[in-house]
């Protein structure tokens, strides 16, 4: 009987005490805590995100290369929804029922109760016809946004696009981006994605039966203000950018420009491009496959991501790490008969015979024979074994920013290649081996892979006499214009100042003297400093190279072009430069019509190659050009 009386009291116990709870919680619920009074309203209260403005582009002139426009996104409660004229609901926002139907039916699989995208980008045009019959569709409503913008249609994949973000990308940033939410793709928009996107807002508004909004929620009590993006000033020049752009059109390569003096990058072109204002808009889906099956490939960022072998624009670096090494100076004579000779039967061609040269002369008139013997002394006579030499000389190699990425601010950088001594050693199964088996890097061929914006660096080496500052394209940020401190630092390419004398004074003769290479691309008054180069390209015709810097005293431009399957490096690439150097220089071009005419008219692309030429006297006045195919250049202007 005790023992009955005991487990009542108990059970009373447990009774009393869940009802205590239960009577604090709702006092929680009632008096202390909103967020329940928010939910239960939520049958006439909207929760509107106020998306910041992204951030604008602007390039070093402070001209408007990205901005925002408006777009208004259609989102949909499926809970809500009641019986409704669909056929006119198309109509109205221009897609059609079967687009209807997977749009809701997708809306209903991810919630009944919460809003998501129906359909996304209405322009201004399509809001603004809709909007005077939204009441009639409960459920419905819009969502204020902005997309980018293209003014210039210029520098696409230098600056990138912006995309809906992904599951996976939702995952990695947390709370921050929801589904239907925009991020920074590729390009400047992902380097830079957390300055530009901003600080997103929150407005409560309360909606009537009819899906008409009332006002705010509590005077705004609840609301938080969305804060915009940061602007950033690139350090492209947009008139540089666009006459690059139009140099190449038809041609497939890359364009790197950069100030030596800062390392900021004045032009980054890699062609074929495309319209950034294609990734924008309800089509923009439709248009990335497009882009996606393209053969030339316009969105692959050649500048940072293709790798070639250099051809004999790695002279330059070969004569300065040979010098530095201390074993050849400005006075070192070889002879060039033709070519080199190496091993038993080996043989390296020149373009023809040179004879006795020295340093500067092997530059002006690239000369394979010179660095044939320049590289055997660096790896079979430098008082070492020659595995050991090589480790040592492409040390130094690396030191140009070559072989490791160059770290510059966009994504999906490649760092190019420079061979290890261990991967001689497992190609030939012994570490026996001498320079004869790997001479081709004397003149830049072989396994050599440098991307154009290291060409470019390079350059920038020689014209500060030795040092470099990282590349990149964003010079300031926001309105304070903050500059990162690693854009200011020097990085030292390991050479004295006193070597690049000769080799600066070779290069001036690749442009300047009547039988350098590159003569065709000189500019009165403008002194620049060059090396032409074609490239052996197993895959079809040679690559056409250039590098240089201008003017020769006190620099204010490094310039590398890559144009693939042309041919010779003076042909294509080094009148690009020359014009381009003359464009930033001076803001005009001083050669006649024709001499540009020919470079941007002509078509590179495989496969549909011509050429334009400059009209003789005969022609009439209806035939303005005359579309041939390719002429080659004499022997003696050839450069490998």
């Amino acid at each position: 009987m005790n023992s009955f009386f005991k487990r009542r009291y108990i059970i009373q116990g447990l009774f009393i005490l869940v009802s205590i709870i239960l009577l604090v919680k709702l006092y929680y619920i009632q008096v202390v805590d909103d967020s329940y009074k928010l939910s239960a309203d939520n049958n006439v209260l909207r929760k509107l995100l106020i998306y910041p403005a992204r951030g604008v582009i602007l390039d070093r002139n402070g001209e408007v290369l990205v901005q925002n426009e408006p777009v208004y996104d259609l989102m949909v409660i499926p809970g809500q929804v009641k019986e409704m004229d669909t056929l006119e609901f198309c109509k109205l926002i221009k897609i059609s029922k079967a687009d209807f139907d997977k749009a809701f039916k997708k809306a209903k699989n991810y919630s009944l109760y919460r809003s998501s995208l129906f359909q996304k980008q209405l322009s201004a045009l399509t809001y603004a016809a809709f909007q005077e019959k939204l009441f009639e569709y409960p459920g419905f409503y819009v969502q204020n946004r902005s997309v980018r913008f293209y003014p210039d249609s210029t520098a696409a994949q230098f600056l990138g696009y912006i995309g809906e973000v992904n599951d996976r990308e939702i995952e990695k940033f947390g709370v921050f981006y929801n589904q239907g939410d925009y991020i920074g793709k590729t390009g400047i928009e992902k380097s830079y994605e957390d300055l530009l996107r901003g600080q997103r807002g929150v407005r409560n508004i309360m909606v009537d039966v009819h899906n008409r909004e009332q006002g705010s929620f509590f005077e705004g009590k609840y609301d938080t203000v969305a804060v915009a993006g940061d602007n950033l000033i690139s350090s492209l020049d947009k008139k540089l950018q666009m006459y690059g752009e139009s140099l190449m059109q038809n041609k497939i390569g890359s364009v790197v420009a950069i100030e030596p003096s800062t390392g900021e990058i004045l032009a980054s072109i890699s062609s074929p491009g495309y319209n950034p204002n294609m990734m924008v808009g309800r089509q923009r889906g439709n248009n990335y496959m497009k882009l996606l099956k393209d053969p030339f490939k316009p969105m692959f960022i050649r500048p940072i991501q293709a790798e070639y072998p250099p051809g004999s624009i790695f002279k330059v670096v070969n004569a300065l790490v040979a010098q530095q090494m201390g074993l050849i100076n400005e006075n070192t004579l070889f002879n060039c008969p033709g070519g080199y000779r190496y091993g038993r039967r080996g043989f390296m061609g020149c373009t023809h015979v040179h004879g006795t040269i020295n340093l500067e002369k092997s530059i002006e008139e690239s000369c394979n024979t010179y660095y044939g013997y320049t590289y055997s002394r660096m790896i079979d006579h430098a008082g070492m074994r020659p595995v050991n030499a090589y480790t040592k000389w492409r040390d130094a190699v690396m030191k140009f920013g070559i072989g490791h990425i160059l770290d510059i601010d966009l994504p999906a950088e490649r760092k190019g290649l420079v061979p290890t001594a261990e991967y001689y050693t497992k190609s030939f199964r012994n570490d026996k081996w001498t320079s004869s088996f790997n001479i081709s890097l004397s003149i830049g061929q072989g396994e050599l892979g440098i991307t154009p914006v290291q060409m470019a660096n390079v350059m920038a080496i020689v014209a500060n006499r030795g040092f470099y500052y990282k590349p990149h394209l964003i010079k300031a940020i926001g309105e304070k214009k903050i500059i990162k401190e690693e854009y200011t630092k020097k990085n030292s390419a390991g050479i004295d100042l006193k070597y690049f004398d000769a080799v600066i004074e070779g290069m001036s003769r690749v442009v300047n003297a009547p039988n350098g290479t590159a003569y065709n691309a000189k500019i009165n008054n403008i002194e620049i400093c060059g090396k032409t180069g074609t490239v052996q390209n197993p895959h079809g015709e040679d690559h056409s190279v250039f590098v240089a810097f201008a003017p020769r005293i006190n620099p204010k431009i490094a310039i590398a072009v890559v144009v693939e399957n042309a041919g010779y490096g003076a042909t294509w690439s080094a009148p690009i430069a020359s014009l381009m150097i003359e464009k930033y220089l001076r803001d005009s071009i001083s050669r006649p019509k024709y001499y540009t005419d020919r470079l941007i008219n002509a078509n590179l692309l495989p496969g549909q190659k011509k050429i334009y030429v400059k009209p003789n006297n005969n022609d009439t006045a209806k035939s303005t050009r005359k579309i041939i195919q390719p002429a080659v250049l004499p022997d003696n202007k050839k450069s490998f």
